[in-house]
């Protein structure tokens, strides 16, 4: 299969190529063609104001990747720098799965591949940061 495949819920929106669209009442699917689109479902997406813990930094810049706001070769360096530092704390066998698949993706340019892959890890940062003693 070529291309993209789109799913989106109802009313949901998607930021392609730097428009912000919203899906009609119903649920509908979509193939987008174009190699190298900027396309990012908002529903996936971050804040500013919520990048507040290392992986939603490493997940912010995907985000920015995917929105067209960086490119993906300047990107690079500083997302696998991310995740190398990430994958000095989440040492587990099924963190480490994400992470070893998040970084080929980001080699690959895959990085919708690569923010799901880390997007994975928010619930187990938010336990970790629980638990520190305060």
């Amino acid at each position: 299969m070529i291309g993209l495949v789109l799913k989106l819920g109802p009313k949901e929106r998607v930021l392609i190529n730097g428009v912000v669209i919203e899906n009609g009442d119903r649920r509908c699917r979509f193939n987008v063609m174009t190699p190298n689109a900027n396309i990012l479902r908002l529903k996936d997406a971050i804040h500013p104001d919520e990048v507040n813990t290392p992986v939603k930094r490493v997940c912010y810049n995907v985000q920015l990747v995917l929105s067209g706001d960086i490119p993906p070769n300047e990107a690079r360096s500083q997302l696998l720098k991310g995740i190398e530092q990430l994958s000095q704390v989440f040492i587990d066998h099924d963190s480490r799965k994400l992470l070893e698949t998040a970084t080929g993706a980001v080699l690959e340019n895959h990085h919708y591949k690569a923010l799901k892959a880390l997007r994975s890890l928010l619930s187990r940062e938010q336990r970790l940061l629980e638990a520190l003693p305060r």
